[in-house]
């Protein structure tokens, strides 16, 4: 068969046409290039699923889904694109999906046993309430106000890339950012009062 260009491909029926050193090396390449992918954001994809709500129970399953698609789609990327920019769009539309799927989820969940609660030293104590009332404050911002905060806040990224993830001009960012800001500091303080 000729393709196009005027290449020949073998006949793929005919097994001794096909070398097998280099399919292997092309696996080997393939399953390094996809461990680097998921060792370089994979942690990023879990704080982003996290931060779009998705229940710490099903992490490691909507990463799984999250990074299934990026390997399926790899080929699509366009090198000017930033690949940052493309897989925390995949990941926001898969928790997406998760969260409508499980909209009338009716399990009720703790975070602790009641036991290991109780042993747990005050400091850590604290530290796990002040993730939780995070983790809320987070989840009633809309959606275009949760994602400047988390990527510019918890990410550490400058507002040019956030502004590129996200898909609105960096004055657009910014502002986004101040909303988010003077909402969340205001959730915060009723929850503190609420709490005396």
């Amino acid at each position: 068969m000729t393709w196009a260009t005027g290449a020949t491909v073998p006949d793929l029926g005919d097994a001794s046409a096909v070398d097998a050193d280099a399919v292997d090396a092309v696996a080997m390449q393939a399953h390094a290039a996809a461990r680097q992918i998921v060792r370089q954001y994979g942690a990023f994809v879990w704080r982003t699923l996290r931060y779009q709500g998705v229940a710490e129970r099903d992490l490691e399953d909507v990463s799984q889904e999250v990074f299934i698609i990026i390997f399926q789609k790899l080929a699509q990327l366009e090198r000017s694109s930033s690949i940052r920019a493309w897989i925390y769009g995949i990941s926001v539309r898969v928790a997406a999906g998760y969260r409508r799927r499980f909209r009338i989820h009716r399990e009720v969940l703790v975070d602790e046993v009641p036991e290991l609660a109780a042993s747990a030293d005050s400091g850590e104590a604290d530290r796990l309430h002040a993730r939780r009332q995070l983790a809320q404050v987070i989840a009633r911002l809309d959606e275009d106000k949760r994602a400047v905060f988390v990527l510019h806040e918890l990410e550490h990224l400058e507002m040019t890339e956030i502004a590129e993830i996200v898909g609105c001009p960096v004055a657009t960012g910014y502002s986004r950012l101040a909303a988010a800001k003077k909402q969340a500091l205001a959730m915060l303080s009723r929850m503190s009062k609420e709490s005396k």
